[in-house]
């Protein structure tokens, strides 16, 4: 039995950042996790009592130090569904760690817009802009976390199989920052979580220690087989993110992983497959589960810009 996760972030002064789902406690995520349900539901026009007042006054910043698609499209039509506005910028637009610091950054961008979200390089980046930052800062991914995109996964989830709590999900592959991000979900909307990875490519221990500290019903080890047996989803990522190394040799381990319909027998006859895309098809999944009746891909990737729409909310004061 899960022990109830201790409240870790309460209302006080200062910025709602919104930078691991470690950070906040159950309460506010599942609140996030309802509003995200009803913008859905609402479609494109967002009702006054789930929008942040003035939001139609506010800029979001959004910075990419690394290539995007879904982050970025959703992020900025996110604002503008709420009813503000968004403004792009790449690496090659600032002069973020290049001739400024992170911090001088943040404190200009302050002093312009209302909040901001970035896709870093480096976790360390987004942690100091968010320490001096005046305005709520998201992350939008690191090589440590991925928490708005595991928002999306557990809204896909409920709307397919209803409440998450208590069920159980399989990771296969890689422990890498998706996977980190699927553990501060365990143990904050209180499922299992069981992950098969090779011991060369487990999470971070720091990670791992967490989970233990939090008493979170998490098991890990080698063997997709045992992870994925009666899951209610199976969920994997990619075998080489963005500018890794070694490519070949993270094939060559991780080819035992690989997400077919023979590893999706043994989960329930119910269960559902994610991916959070993009996707790499014959290499960590099969053309047969990717496109087959059990895979949830594109609401889930749909479902990035909702989840989103209820963060900004929440990150702006709703």
């Amino acid at each position: 039995m899960l022990e109830k996760a201790p409240t870790v972030m309460t209302a006080k002064q200062g910025p709602r950042h919104f930078l691991d789902i470690a950070d906040l406690d159950s309460k506010t995520l599942r609140k996030i996790i309802d509003n995200a349900h009803a913008m859905k539901r609402a479609g494109k026009r967002v009702p006054a009592e789930l929008r942040p007042k003035g939001i139609e006054d506010d800029v979001l910043v959004l910075i990419f130090e690394k290539p995007s698609t879904r982050t970025r499209v959703s992020f900025d039509v996110a604002m503008r569904q709420l009813g503000g506005q968004a403004l792009t910028l790449n690496h090659d637009d600032l002069q973020l760690g290049r001739g400024e610091s992170v911090a001088d950054t943040a404190r200009v961008l302050s002093r312009y817009a209302d909040g901001i979200m970035i896709r870093a390089n480096a976790h360390a980046t987004l942690a100091e802009l968010a320490r001096h930052a005046t305005i709520p800062v998201i992350n939008g991914l690191t090589e440590k976390s991925h928490p708005c995109q595991i928002m999306a996964d557990i809204q896909t989830f409920e709307e397919h199989l209803g409440p998450i709590k208590g069920r159980t999900v399989a990771w296969v592959g890689d422990g890498n920052n998706v996977a980190v991000s699927w553990m501060h979900a365990a143990v904050r909307f209180g499922f299992k979580l069981r992950l098969a990875c090779p011991k060369s490519l487990y999470p971070e221990a720091e990670a791992l220690d967490w989970v233990q500290r939090e008493k979170g019903n998490v098991e890990i080890g080698t063997d997709p087989n045992e992870a994925v047996k009666g899951a209610d989803c199976v969920v994997t990522d990619t075998w080489v993110s963005m500018g890794q190394s070694g490519a070949a040799k993270r094939k060559k381990i991780l080819a035992p992983y690989a997400v077919d319909a023979k590893l999706m027998s043994k989960a329930s006859k119910s269960a559902i497959f994610m991916h959070c895309l993009p996707a790499y098809r014959g290499h960590e999944v099969s053309e047969e589960v990717l496109e087959g009746p059990q895979s949830v891909i594109f609401d889930e990737a749909e479902n990035r810009l909702h989840a989103q729409k209820a963060i900004l909310a929440w990150c702006f004061g709703a």
